[in-house]
This record gives C-alpha cells, structure tokens and sequence, in this order.
C-alpha cells in the first residue's frame, strides 16, 4: 500500500520528492502530501487525490529545501480526505508511515491522558506523538524514534524528520518495505527502488527491526534496541525504460503486450538444456523434493488463481498432492502440518502481507521446506524463503495483475516438470517435447495478442452491462476466475467465475439476456461437457461470448460471439487463454472511462493485511 519518499541533500529536493511519488502513485492514490524543512522553519503540503494535485499545491507555494519527506496513501485507518492525508505533525515533528499499528487505540487513550490533541482519523498521528512523548525524555531524535517504535505492534515503514534538526531523516521498517539510496549528493529512502531512480541505483535494503539515520554525508544504521549493524550495498538493475509508458496509454495495456519479452526472460535458462534442473529453483532444491509428500500453495488475488491451475499441472503430471490456500484465511484455522510438504508462496511484489504471515505460519508448524516465486528479487518474501525462482517480468505498474501472473504460470509448470522428472513420470520425449512447447509459449502469446482487435469489438457490447458471468472448467476454471477479477478490478462491472458444470446447481437462475457469459472453450476433453453447458445458456435467452481453440467445433451463430485462438496449447492452454480476459477487461474499462491504472479503492502491493 502507500509509498514513502526521503531525502536529504545539498539541493532543493522538491523535485525528487514528487517524482519519486509519482513512480510509486500504484501503491496509494487517496491522497499525498510532503514535509520540508527550509531556511524559516518546516512546511507541510498535503492534497486529496493525486500526486499532481500536490505537485501544483507545491508550485503555486514555491516551496523548497534540502531535507523532506513525502508520501502517497491508500486509506486505511480513516477516510481519504486532507486531515487524514501525511506527513503528520506534532510539536515540531513530521512522520509518513506504511502500515498499520494494531495498539493504536490503547496508545492513543494513554496519550491523550498525556494532554496530546489528536486531529486525524489514523493510526499514523499515535507514532507522531508517541515520538514527542519520547523527546521529554531525550534530545536525540533517532533515540527518541526507537523508543517509541519498541512500543509500537503491527507493520510500518516510517520515516520522520524535525524543525530543529534539518538536514536529518530518521527511518524504520517492521513488515512493510524500505530502502537507503546514497549519492554523492545526499541520502534518499524510499518504499521502493523505482522511486530513487533519477537519483541513484546505489541502494541498502533495511530489514525489519532496522532504523536508520540519514545525513546529507552519511549514514547508520541500528536495531530498534541501538545495537549498531550494517546491511550490504547493492546496484538496482531497474531501468528508467522499463517504467516509462513509451506509446501505450495505460501500464495495464504495455504489460498485457510486455508479456512475450517477460515470459522469454523468465523462461531463459531453457533456452538451450535437454532437461530441466532442480538447481532453476535453488541450490539444494532436489534434496527439498526427494521425499516429497505434497505441495501446498499459499496466495493471494490473482497468485491465488495462479495457484489454482498450478495445482491440475502438479497432480496430472508430477502426481503430487497439492492444497492451495487463501493466505488471508490459512493461519486462521486449524490445519493438518506434514515436514515433507514444500510450501511454495506466491507473489508479484514479495511484500505481500498476508502471504508473509502465513509464510512464517507455516514454518512455525514445522513446515521447513520453502519455496517462493515472486518477481522482485530484494522483497522480504524472497529472502525468507529457503528457495527462489525470481520470475524477471520487470516491474509491473498496472494494478491489476497481468504479466506477472502468466510468468508466474511459467515457473509454476517449469516446477511441476522438475518433480515430475524426479518422481521418475517424465519420459526423454516428453521432456523434450515439454521443453519445446515453453520456448515456443512468448511466440505463442504474441499470437493471441494479434486478437485485440476482435476484442475491442466485444469491449462496445459490454460497456453498458452491469453483471457478467465467466465460464471455465478444469483447469480452465481458475482462469475463468482471473478473468472475472480482472473485469470486476478495473471496470467495476460485477463479475462473478464458475466451473461450467455448476451452472445448473445455481447460477443459471441469473442468466437471462441482460447477462453476458463468457466461456474460455479449449479443444481439450472437457469440451463437449462444456458444450452442453453453453446450450443451458443459449435455451434460456443468455448472450455467450466464447474463447476456443482454432479446431474447437464451436461455430458463432446469433446469440453466440466466437473468437479462435491461434492454436491449442496442451497443458499450458490455460496461459494462452488468460490473454484474452485481460485484453477484454482493458477495452471494456477505455469504453467505460474507468482508471485503468489506478481503480479506486485498489492499491498494487498490499503489504497490510
């Protein structure tokens, strides 16, 4: 959720501060605001809506100075309205924060005994004043800091600056993400290596418990008891291109059509091998899977949908049980642990809240043997996990999830080659044939991409629907499912997902002219059994807007929209066939005038739970 943006320097670092909001505005667009310290004093901007909105707040005040900080919301304690907007002051002080403080009711009753006044809605303004409670007792600022972040439960980054200590940023991170930028022209923090980009690729990843103290000539870095430690530098491979729009409209539509480059990428170390390698996923990955008794899954979105297909390629071919589990839901019930169970988690960001918890759930109980896929090589998620597979989609802007979730896909069936081959279920000509079909699957995205004009088509009939229905069976159904998301995420149109063979036990009693129904029909063995699911459709006045394969004997008639896929891909047909979901949503938000983008009351990386 939220993005933090830091910086002291010898410059005027206005312009930083909102650039670097601008390329975390996916993580929080309720409001945003910034903090500055200049030669009279601090000064505070803050708007409701959009980072451009602070941006002429900023320059119709003509402020500047060398030390600040900014930040950009996604409400959640308190409505998304100024007063609830960051930086947050008290007695001199600033703070922006990501997360959420679990004790800030029982803080807030023990401050406002202490005679504090509080003006906002959110648990952000209890850390402001917790921190000034702390100054009575100390001068030093980074002192008093991690006194009161000892105090606090739950998750936050934060970053904090005072009147009386220009030139001074403190910062801390418990749960959610942040980072130190150095240059040779001062010191930057942010909740993401986009946002630093025009200013560095030189970049700390903090861990949690860390708290650090930027100056315009250094640095250190503690714990939150003030035991000194030190964190690696690295260089951010992230490009200025990569997170540019170039001659798209929208991020949604350049990742839709990214998605051949970032598969190939992700699918790059089988470019030329005979068979796959335990090794793709870490280095002691085989003796993880010797033994191996089940899988289980654990995600959220549109991971959890990825999961879901994961789970047919895991039992069909590697025969392997597998569970897939809601990560919001899983540690809060009662379940059954197994040590041989490789527990594989998923996510975009690898910052996702829920997923971490259940992560560490699951570890608890006993499960060791973990796995993550995940796109952001430096998330917590990754350096949790005792094995890896970094997906390489580059970043993903676009709120609802698309390129991410097919490269995603990828790995999880490399994965299920790579039991399977170990559980002795892969002949030679399979492998090579298997092999063969993933190199060839970025060329075969590129050709269900040459749809979208048939799509766009579609996209006019939709604009004025308020339900849709999608359709699915196998491992075709979680596909259906994603298609549903993505339309509900970005039209607002509600959309609900079924295997096709439950429509008679329910929701065929909402079909009738004014519902369309989408099916995605592939040429597989379920094909017929769908076929007469789409005629229940048909006998009672519904609409059916159908994706088959080119040899599918489905023909478009009245009442029944056809588009052929290229080809039939086999197992991986369910990856083939999210691509026209995601387009359909993508046209059908243009018509309806929605933000692609940014959908209200959505944020990309959802590190709060």
């Amino acid at each position: 959720m939220c993005g933090i943006v830091a910086a002291v320097a010898d410059r005027n670092i206005v312009s930083v501060l909102l650039e670097g909001l601008r390329r975390l505005e996916y993580r929080g667009y309720d409001s945003a605001g910034l903090a500055l310290i200049d030669k009279t004093g601090m000064k505070r901007l803050r708007s409701v809506g959009r980072v451009a909105e602070l941006a002429a707040q900023a320059e119709a005040s003509h402020v500047d100075g060398k030390t600040g900080i900014a930040h950009t919301r996604w409400a959640t304690h308190g409505a998304p309205n100024e007063r609830n907007a960051h930086p947050h002051v008290s007695g001199g002080l600033a703070i922006v924060h990501n997360g959420i403080i679990e004790n800030h009711e029982a803080l807030r009753a023990r401050l406002k005994d202490e005679k504090f006044e509080f003006t906002s809605d959110t648990d952000t303004e209890v850390v402001a004043h917790l921190i000034v409670s702390e100054l009575k007792k100390t001068a030093d600022l980074f002192v008093a800091t991690r006194a009161a972040i000892a105090q606090l439960q739950g998750a936050y980054a934060l970053a904090v600056l005072r009147e009386s200590e220009p030139g001074h940023v403190i910062v801390a991170r418990e749960g959610s993400p942040l980072l130190i930028g150095l240059s040779t022209e001062g010191n930057y923090a942010a909740s993401d290596a986009s946002a630093l980009l025009p200013v560095t690729r030189r970049i700390i990843y903090l861990e949690n418990g860390d708290c650090a103290e930027l100056t315009r000539v250094g640095y250190r870095i503690t714990r939150v008891d003030g035991t000194p430690v030190e964190r690696p530098e690295s260089e951010t491979h992230l490009s200025a291109d990569s997170i540019e729009l170039a001659q798209y409209r929208h991020y949604m539509q350049k990742e839709i059509f990214e998605q051949p480059t970032a598969l190939s990428n992700t699918l790059e170390m089988i470019g030329a091998v005979r068979s796959v390698h335990p090794g793709f996923f870490g280095a002691h990955c085989e003796d993880n899977l010797k033994d191996l008794r089940q899988v289980l899954i654990i995600a959220c979105g549109t991971s959890y949908h990825a999961g879901l297909v994961a789970r047919y390629w895991l039992e069909a071919l590697a025969g392997v049980p597998c569970n897939v589990e809601a990560a919001s839901e899983y540690r809060y019930r009662e379940s059954v642990a197994d040590p041989r169970t490789l527990v594989i988690t998923l996510s975009q960001s690898g910052e996702t809240a829920d997923t971490l918890a259940a992560l560490r759930h699951a570890k608890s109980s006993g499960m060791q043997r973990t796995l993550c896929i995940c796109n952001v090589p430096e998330s917590s998620l990754v350096r949790e996990n005792d094995l890896r597979f970094i997906t390489r989609a580059g970043p993903e802007i676009g709120v609802a999830s698309t390129k991410a979730f097919t490269t995603q896909l990828a790995a999880l069936y490399l994965l299920t080659l790579v039991i399977a081959k170990l559980r002795g279920r892969l002949s030679d000509v399979t492998m090579t044939a298997e092999l063969e079909r993933l190199r060839h699957l970025p060329m075969a995205v590129s050709r269900v991409l040459e749809l979208e004009p048939r799509i766009q088509e579609w996209a006019e009939r939709f604009a004025m629907k308020q339900n849709a229905l999608f359709l699915g069976r196998g491992r075709h159904y979680p596909i259906a499912l994603e298609g549903a998301l993505k339309l509900k995420e970005i039209t607002y149109i509600h959309a609900e997902a079924y295997p096709a063979g439950e429509l008679k036990h329910g929701p065929l009693a909402l079909v009738d002219k004014n519902m369309p129904v989408i099916a995605v029909a592939p040429n597989d063995a379920l094909l017929e059994k769908l076929k007469s699911n789409l005629q229940e459709v048909r006998a009672r006045g519904g609409e059916l807007y159908v994706f088959a394969d080119a040899d599918s004997e489905i023909a478009a008639t009245d009442g029944v929209h056809l588009v052929r896929l290229p080809e039939h891909y086999g197992q991986l047909s369910a990856l083939l066939h999210v691509v026209p979901l995601q387009l359909l949503a993508y046209h059908v938000a243009l018509v309806r005038g929605t933000d692609v983008d940014k959908p209200r009351n959505l944020a990309k990386s959802v590190t709060v739970e």
